[in-house]
C-alpha cells in the first residue's frame, strides 16, 4: 500500500475531473487525478462551455486563453436538397449585460479544452497520471478512508475518491450504483473529426443538410486552418441497421447531402457512433465516493449540456470538499453535492429531450436547424438551488439547529426520480424581472431581506455588476471580487459596515473575505477589513434589489448583508441591522472561524486584469 495520503482521487481527466482538481489544488487539497487512457484524451465530442461554464472558468483563471482560442458561436446555414434555404443567428437578440457578461458560450475543441486546463492545473504543481486503472474501491472499516486498488495490482488510501469517469464509469460500477434510464436504438449519429479541402466551405457559418433520408451537419473547428466537426445520420445495410463510420462512409454522406464531391473529405479521425442514452445514477454518493459529470448522468446532446453539467457539478462539490478537508465545514456539508445537483441534473435530462423533440420537429420543415435546441435555458445562467438547505432566508439562517426540508428536492435516501426536479417554471431564468412567479403574491408580504421583485433569491446565481475599486479607482467587477477559493460576504449601505468588521475579525483566517460595496452617493472615508468597490453605476444595486439605499425589500434598516458561497450562489440574505443570521450561516461552512492545525492553506488563484 503506498504511504502517500491524497484527499482526493479524482478518477478521470476529461473536463469534469480536471475542473475539480484545479477547484481543490488552489484550496491547498494534495489531489490525485488519474485516467486510465494511456495519453491524454483526444475525442470529437463537447463543441465548447456554455455562458455558466465560462464564469466558472474565469473564476479558475482560464477564460482568458479559452476565449482566445475558441470563437463565438456561429451563424447556421440550413440546406435542402443541397440548396441553402435559410440563415439562422441564435445568438442576434443576445448582448452581455452588467449582471451576464458572458451572454453565450464558445466554440472549442474539447480536448483543446482539456489541453489548458491540464496546463492550469500542472501550474500548480499536479499532473494527470496516465494509464491507471482503478479496479477496486473498499471504503477503510475506521469510515475515514478508502483503499483504492489499481489494475496494476497496486493499492493506495485515499480520503476521497471523485468518479469523473464518463457514462461508462468504473466508479459506478464497483459501488453499485444504478444507472437507470433508456437508450434510444433509433436515434443514432455518426461524428468525427475532418479536413475538407480549403476553400470548400464557408468557415463563418455552421453549415447543417436536413433532407428527408438524413443529414450532415459541418461545423469549423476552431483554431485549425481546414479541421471540421463532422455530424450526421449513418449509412445503414440492407435490413436498415447502422454501418460504423468510416472515413469512405463520411465521403459517401457527403457527397449524398451537400453540393461537395466526397474527395473534399481529405481526411477523418476520431470516429464514433452516438446513440441517445437518458439515464442517470439512483444518487451521486457513497460514503467517501461521489460521481459526478457523466458519471451520474447522460443525456441528449441537443442544447450542448453534457460537459457543461459536469463542469458545474465540479464546481459544486469542489468548495464542499475543500471546506471539509480544511477542517471548518462538518462532513455533513458533502450531502449537499447530491441535495443540490441531482434535481439539476433530473431537469436536465428532461430539458436536453425536450429540446431534442423540438429539434426532430423542426428539420422535418426546410430551414429548421440545430437552432431549435438553443434557449436561455441552455446557456446555464439561470440554475439554482433555491430548493437547498444551504439557501436560508436570514430568519432560518438564525437557527442553525433547524434542517428546512423541501419537497422540491428529493431526500438522500430515496430513489431520484427526474420528475422530482424542480419545474421548469421553478427555475431561476436570466430574465427574471418577467417571471411573474418571483414576484411575492398580493397575500405573501415580503419579509426583510427578500429584495426588490425579481431580485435573486438564496440558492439563485449570483450576479455580477461592473463597478471600480474604492482604493485604485480601477474598473473591475463583482465576480472579480468573488474569484478564488473563498466565501464572500458583500455589504449594501452603511448599516452593513458593523456586520463586515465582525466577520473579518472572526472568519478573515477561514477563507471568508468581505467586501463592502459604496453607493456612488456615499460620502465619506471609503475603508475597513477587506475588499471595498464604488457602485458608479447603480448596476450592483439595481442586480441584488437593494435599491440606492442598500436596503432589500421593504426594510427600513440602514443596509443588507449578502453571503455569497465559493461557487457564486447565494446562500443568505438579511438586514445589517442582525448579525446572527450571518454568524449562523458562516459557522455552517466555516465553523468558528479559526482553522485546525494541520489544515491545508487556502491558495489563491492567480488572476489577470
Amino acid at each position: 500500500m503506498g504511504n502517500d495520503l491524497a484527499d482526493v482521487l479524482i478518477v478521470g481527466a476529461g473536463p469534469t475531473g480536471l475542473v475539480l482538481a484545479c477547484d481543490l489544488v488552489r484550496r491547498g487539497a494534495a489531489v490525485r487525478i488519474v485516467d486510465r487512457s494511456l495519453a491524454p484524451p483526444r475525442t470529437s465530442r463537447a463543441k465548447g462551455p456554455n455562458a455558466r461554464s465560462l464564469e466558472i472558468l474565469d473564476d479558475l483563471g482560464v477564460a482568458d486563453e479559452v476565449l482566445a482560442a475558441g470563437s463565438a458561436p456561429l451563424p447556421m446555414l440550413k440546406y435542402r436538397d443541397r440548396l441553402p434555404v435559410a440563415e439562422t443567428d441564435p445568438w442576434a437578440d443576445s448582448a452581455p449585460a452588467p449582471d451576464a457578461p458572458y451572454d453565450r458560450g464558445r466554440l472549442i475543441a474539447q480536448w483543446r479544452l482539456e489541453e489548458i486546463l491540464r496546463d492550469r492545473l500542472a501550474g500548480y504543481g499536479v499532473r494527470v497520471e496516465l494509464g491507471r486503472e482503478v479496479v477496486s474501491l473498499t471504503e477503510a472499516a475506521d469510515g475515514r478512508h478508502v483503499d483504492v486498488t489499481f489494475a496494476e495490482d497496486r493499492t493506495e488510501r485515499v480520503r476521497y475518491v471523485v468518479g469523473c469517469d464518463g457514462a461508462h464509469s468504473s466508479v459506478r460500477k464497483l459501488l453499485g450504483i444504478g444507472f437507470e434510464g433508456t437508450t434510444a436504438e433509433d436515434q443514432v449519429m455518426v461524428c468525427g473529426d475532418v479536413d475538407l479541402a480549403e476553400g470548400a466551405l464557408d468557415r463563418t457559418r455552421w453549415h447543417q443538410w436536413f433532407d428527408e433520408d438524413g443529414a450532415v451537419m459541418l461545423c469549423p473547428i476552431p483554431g485549425t486552418r481546414t479541421g471540421w466537426w463532422f455530424q450526421a445520420g449513418p449509412e445503414r445495410d440492407g435490413r436498415g441497421r447502422p454501418l460504423a463510420p468510416t472515413a469512405d462512409g463520411f465521403r459517401r454522406l457527403l457527397a449524398r447531402h451537400t453540393a461537395l464531391p466526397g474527395r473534399a473529405l481529405t481526411r477523418a479521425e476520431l470516429l464514433s457512433t452516438y446513440r441517445v442514452n437518458v439515464r442517470m445514477a439512483d444518487r451521486f454518493r457513497a460514503g467517501r465516493v461521489f460521481l459526478a459529470g457523466d458519471a451520474a448522468h447522460v443525456h441528449a446532446v441537443a442544447g450542448g449540456l453534457g460537459m457543461n453539467t459536469g463542469i458545474q457539478d465540479a464546481f459544486n462539490l469542489g468548495w464542499k470538499l475543500g471546506l471539509v478537508l480544511a477542517g471548518h465545514a462538518g462532513a455533513e456539508l458533502l450531502d449537499t453535492y447530491e441535495e443540490e445537483r441531482l434535481p439539476v441534473a433530473a431537469r436536465t435530462l428532461d430539458l436536453t429531450s425536450e429540446r431534442l423533440r423540438a429539434t426532430l420537429e423542426a428539420i422535418r420543415r426546410p430551414g429548421g436547424g440545430l437552432d431549435a435546441a438553443i434557449t436561455l435555458d441552455t446557456t446555464g445562467l439561470g440554475v439554482g438551488y433555491r430548493w437547498s438547505s444551504l439557501a436560508r432566508v436570514h430568519d432560518e439562517a438564525s437557527r442553525p439547529d433547524e434542517t428546512p426540508r423541501h419537497d422540491k428536492a428529493p431526500r438522500h435516501d430515496e430513489t431520484p426520480r427526474h420528475d422530482k426536479a424542480p419545474r421548469h417554471d421553478e427555475t431561476p431564468r436570466h430574465d427574471k424581472a418577467s417571471r411573474p412567479d418571483e414576484t411575492p403574491r398580493p397575500d405573501e408580504a415580503p419579509r426583510p431581506g427578500d429584495g426588490l421583485p425579481g431580485s435573486p433569491q438564496p440558492g439563485d446565481r449570483a450576479p455580477d455588476a461592473p463597478c471600480l475599486d474604492a482604493v485604485t479607482g480601477a474598473r473591475t467587477r463583482l465576480h472579480r471580487v468573488f474569484a478564488g477559493p473563498r466565501t464572500t460576504v458583500l455589504g449594501f449601505g452603511p448599516g452593513s459596515a458593523a456586520v463586515l468588521r465582525e466577520v473579518a475579525a472572526a472568519y478573515g483566517g477561514a477563507g471568508v473575505r468581505t467586501c463592502r460595496v459604496y453607493a456612488s452617493h456615499e460620502s465619506g472615508a471609503r475603508s475597513g477589513p477587506g475588499a471595498a468597490v464604488v457602485d458608479d453605476e447603480g448596476h450592483a444595486a439595481t442586480a441584488y434589489g437593494t435599491g440606492a439605499s442598500g436596503t432589500r425589500g421593504t426594510d427600513t434598516g440602514t443596509g443588507t448583508v449578502i453571503v455569497v458561497r465559493p461557487d457564486h450562489h447565494l446562500g443568505l440574505c438579511a438586514p445589517a441591522d442582525d448579525a446572527r443570521p450571518v454568524h449562523a450561516y458562516l459557522r455552517r461552512l466555516h465553523g468558528a472561524g479559526r482553522p485546525r492545525n494541520g489544515s491545508p492553506a487556502l491558495v489563491d488563484a492567480v488572476r489577470k486584469g
